[in-house]
């Protein structure tokens, strides 16, 4: 009795020899996005919100490159009127008074070079303190156990809720009273030290980090101060380097606190240097032309430091869940 052959057994020599036809159906055609209206949407929303942000920056350009003396004249030209480098010279002091006058300024001059400097100081300052205790106080809350940890934070997160303004006051008799007003210290002295964002920032970053090294470190007889500055910044220089970015722009821009105890231009910084090209000319109007060149050599250092590490900054906010 012959057993027939099962399908599985069946094999075709001339089929295996075969070779594999791939361009019987022809080459594949790429697959085209479909138009959508939506998607158009998007677009023009997208341009719409980058001209709103954008087109203020470009006016103070087109502004500190006019002549003053001819701006009142074209209000609503889109390019520089009478293209010169006068408003610049004039917030240098590269310009006499009579030239200034002559190009629509008021003849107010200021040292540029020492309000710089002491922006530069302030800033610099207050970001390394600001940084440092923050960072502290950071770790203390997320990595420490110690009775009350989690009343203390909630406290002094409630902190995020009081305005700025409301403190204002006591920090000024504070000052006062130390005798530092007029004065670089007096300016650095409320901003040195933590921040609630600054904590809260931080120590949500931190509390994402293994504890399995900072344990093995315990286990050598490492101390708490050589674990925080040996492993636990190392491992953060990210965020770390995101605070003290975001900290130093705050501090750059700040203007308000300045205003109430520098009085003196020796402790003015470049905010409050602004205000002098805002005092009135012959023709009773301001010297927008020199106002906004001021405007724009006191916003470059920040734009430059937005532009090398602002993704950095984005990347690092995400990565810490703060949206």
């Amino acid at each position: 009795m012959t057993i027939p052959p099962t399908t599985d057994t069946v094999r075709d020599p001339d089929l295996l020899d075969r070779p594999l036809d791939t361009d019987a159906a022809g080459p594949v055609a790429p697959e085209k996005k479909s138009f959508s209206l939506g998607r158009l949407l998007a677009w023009v929303v997208t341009g719409l919100i980058m001209l709103v942000t954008l087109f203020p920056f470009y006016w103070m350009v087109r502004t500190a490159f006019s002549n003053g003396s001819t701006l009142a004249a074209n209000p609503g030209s889109l390019l520089p009127v009478n293209f010169t480098w006068g408003a610049f010279q004039r917030v240098l002091g590269l310009s006499s008074i009579e030239d200034a006058r002559a190009q629509g300024g008021s003849g107010a001059s200021i040292d540029f070079w020492l309000a710089l400097r002491n922006s530069v100081i302030i800033s610099l300052v207050i970001t390394v303190g600001q940084t440092l205790f923050s960072a502290m106080a950071a770790y203390a809350f997320s990595r420490l156990v110690w009775p009350g940890r989690d009343l203390v934070f909630g406290l002094f997160l409630a902190a995020l809720m009081v305005p700025p303004i409301f403190t204002s006051l006591p920090n000024f008799l504070l000052i006062k009273n130390l005798g530092l007003i007029n004065t670089l210290p007096g300016i650095i002295l409320p901003f040195l030290f933590m921040t609630p964002f600054a904590v809260f920032f931080l120590r949500q970053f931190f509390l994402g980090l293994s504890r399995e090294v900072e344990e093995a470190a315990k286990i050598d007889g490492a101390s708490n101060v050589r674990i925080f500055f040996k492993l636990i910044v190392p491992m953060s220089s990210a965020p770390i380097t995101t605070l003290a970015i975001l900290t130093f722009i705050a501090s750059w821009n700040e203007y308000l606190w300045p205003l109430l105890v520098a009085r003196d231009a020796s402790a003015q910084p470049l905010t409050l240097a602004l205000g002098i090209f805002r005092s009135q000319t012959p023709g009773g109007s301001p010297d927008w032309a020199g106002l906004m060149a001021m405007t724009l050599l006191a916003a470059l250092p920040i734009i430059l430091l937005f532009v090398a590490f602002g993704r950095r900054v984005v990347n690092s906010i995400q990565f810490s869940g703060i949206k």
